[in-house]
């Protein structure tokens, strides 16, 4: 591979693009539940399936519920532990979900492929860090862009 073909390579857009199905304000199914719906399907268990994604039991189980809330029925059934130990299954419409949901993303994304060469030529040649494109701007605007974006942020903050 020459020079010039390896900074085409660098130069050519990426994409990153994230498919949340919402319902009534809730996230219904997104990229981390889809993840969870398919550790539980592997595992048999909500708790082993948290522990896999580095998340708490509580945090898996509080997913899990939004899901089971969201169709109109359950997507994961759970067996109380004891001595035959409990445990977790993904229902014929859980797995369904799963399947569709995989679908639209892997759908989605070879859309986006198809219309990302739109873009080629036209991002700039070095990475926004070294880009100093913006110091041509208007200090004094660039500095109220700069406090309005800081109040928002806290705002933020403080909303949470």
């Amino acid at each position: 591979m020459n020079s010039k073909q390896a900074n085409t390579e660098v130069l050519s857009p990426k994409t990153k693009l994230t498919f949340r199905l919402m319902h009534h304000g809730e996230i219904a199914m997104g990229p981390g539940k889809a993840e969870l719906l398919l550790a539980i399907l592997q595992t048999g268990s909500i708790s082993a399936a948290g522990k896999s994604m580095q998340m708490s039991y509580r945090r898996a189980w509080m997913l899990v519920d939004v899901m089971n809330r969201c169709f109109k029925e359950p997507l994961v059934l759970t067996a109380k532990g004891g001595k035959d130990g409990g445990g977790a299954t993904l229902t014929p419409l859980g797995l369904q979900v799963l399947e569709s949901y995989q679908a639209v993303v892997q759908a989605i994304n070879h859309t986006v492929q198809a219309y990302t060469p739109l873009f080629s030529g036209l991002m700039a040649d070095l990475p926004p860090e070294e880009n100093h494109y913006q110091d041509s701007l208007d200090p004094i605007a660039t500095n109220a862009v700069l406090c309005r974006d800081e109040k928002e942020q806290q705002q933020s903050l403080n909303q949470e």
